[in-house]
């Protein structure tokens, strides 16, 4: 299975490549057509790769007494779950809209398939990926379905455990090579320390051959961007146009100022990520010139004097001489010329130096 592959047409995942970064509009955007399509712009405008909402056939994602249960929470678009349900849910027809919008601002389009109906119109709508909600990454024969389907997969994995998040890397993987599973606390918002980036690196032990990501509900932006210093190659993020408005999500959503912050800060530190490679860089030159230490002679140090460990000392000299580092490679051998006391010992001054470059 590919450590990397292509989530969407022509933006690859993993390795090296960028984090990709949702924008999870969900259903934030209050049942209104035109906030949604403000929505998607903003993402764009912010720099997220993608705008992600969620899509429901209400009546195969709940059944009817879910659906007729009274709902009399201040966030309540109805006075039934199913009203408030329907109000928040775009038509088929809306969801056209939304993609072709989507492609004429230039982002990505999808949205999370609620029921297996779900999933069979995005298929048919020809979104990049599928993403698969935490509600439903313990529902294997939707996994399966979703999988078959052969569209790279996105998996959040909120309250599971990883011995179904074992079965659930089986189940997809049995069908289809390219997927990632977040790391995700369903919680709303989220405290830190139900966070648990540490599983990050669980995953990554347990799945070593997917790209592994994170999907954050907590306030703010820093843990989404520890979570890429710790290697998440995809991150999810709910976003509003004001976190004010009516609708539980709102509260652990970013406002465009926050995601514009959450974008530049993950391009950073995938700067700063480096290669791994320890050694001296080119930007450290100015300093090692200024600040770098040589080995010098404690003492006088006539030529032809074989060095003993006592004859030297390090300090920052002038001229640069032999680095600390190689002082031992220097006792037992002979000085070609007079050192003066508190002198540089350079490699020419050492017969038998090997390090005379």
């Amino acid at each position: 299975m590919p450590l990397k592959f292509e989530l969407g047409p022509g933006r690859m995942i993993g390795g090296s490549y960028p984090c990709f970064i949702i924008a999870e509009i969900g259903q934030n955007h209050q049942g209104d057509i035109e906030i949604a399509k403000k929505m998607i712009k903003m993402a764009k405008e912010c720099g997220a790769d993608c705008a992600k909402f969620q899509k429901s056939e209400l009546e195969f994602k709940f059944n009817k007494r879910a659906l007729e249960r009274p709902y009399n929470s201040k966030h309540s678009w109805g006075k039934t779950y199913g009203d408030h349900k329907r109000h928040l849910e775009f038509s088929h027809e809306q969801y056209r809209q939304l993609q072709k919008y989507a492609k004429e601002v230039g982002i990505f389009f999808t949205a999370s398939g609620m029921d297996e109906m779900a999933v069979e119109f995005l298929d048919e709508l020809d979104v990049p990926f599928f993403k698969v909600a935490s509600c439903d990454a313990n529902n294997f024969p939707y996994l399966e379905l979703t999988a078959k389907k052969g569209r790279p997969m996105v998996i959040s994995s909120g309250m599971q455990s990883m011995a179904t998040m074992r079965r659930v890397y089986q189940t997809v993987k049995e069908h289809n090579q390219n997927f990632t599973i977040l790391q995700c606390t369903s919680a709303y918002p989220l405290d830190p320390e139900d966070v648990n980036l540490r599983v990050i690196a669980e995953y990554q032990k347990e799945f070593p051959d997917i790209p592994i990501g994170y999907s954050g509900h907590e306030r703010g932006i820093s843990i989404t961007v520890a979570a890429v210093a710790m290697g998440a190659k995809v991150v999810e993020r709910h976003v509003t146009l004001d976190k004010s408005w009516k609708g539980n999500d709102h509260e652990a959503s970013l406002e465009p100022s926050e995601l514009t912050e959450l974008v530049r800060a993950i391009r950073l530190v995938e700067r700063a990520q480096g290669t791994g490679i320890k050694q001296m860089l080119p930007c450290e030159k100015a300093c090692h010139d200024k600040l770098g230490k040589s080995v010098v002679a404690k003492v006088v140090i006539p030529k032809g004097t074989v060095l003993s460990m006592d004859m030297l000392g390090v300090k920052v000299g002038e001229p640069k001489g032999v680095s600390p580092e190689d002082m031992g490679q220097l006792v037992g051998k002979a000085v070609t010329e007079d050192v003066e006391e508190d002198g540089s010992i350079t490699p020419r001054m050492v017969d038998g130096y090997n390090n005379k470059g």
